[in-house]
């Protein structure tokens, strides 16, 4: 389940022994400062946790993926974020699963599709 706005306000009031509404607000400035900074193309660094930064892309041509006709694609600015290494570390050695099999399961080792003769048991009558 994702953790939303709400949730890190909630988890601030409570931390900090703050009202909702003081928590609220400061969680306010900081991604309002946020966005201000990278409306004006600074990078922002938090260490150990990542860095942010604005990229440009030019034009170019693309195709309509159902018609399969050229499509003009404007020159555009992203937000782009770029995971800092303590931050990685952390989140791979954390509780999380990774998903996909696991090598060293024997439980997992089948649980890859080998192609249409793999499923040959399933009698859905699709095949």
């Amino acid at each position: 389940m994702p953790v939303t706005k709400s949730d890190l306000i909630e988890r601030l009031s409570e931390a900090l022994k703050l009202p909702k509404g003081k928590a609220e607000a400061v969680v306010n400035v900081m991604f309002d400062s946020m966005i201000a900074a990278l409306e004006r193309g600074e990078r922002i660094e938090i260490r150990g946790f990542g860095s942010f930064e604005v990229r440009s892309y030019k034009a170019y041509e693309g195709r309509n993926p159902r018609t399969g006709e050229p499509v003009h694609v404007k020159p555009k600015r992203l937000p782009f974020f770029k995971v800092g290494k303590e931050l990685r570390e952390r989140v791979n050695a954390g509780t999380g699963t990774v998903e996909g099999p696991d090598p060293d399961d024997p439980d997992d080792a089948d649980d890859h599709d080998d192609g249409p003769d793999d499923d040959a048991d399933d009698s859905n009558g699709t095949d």
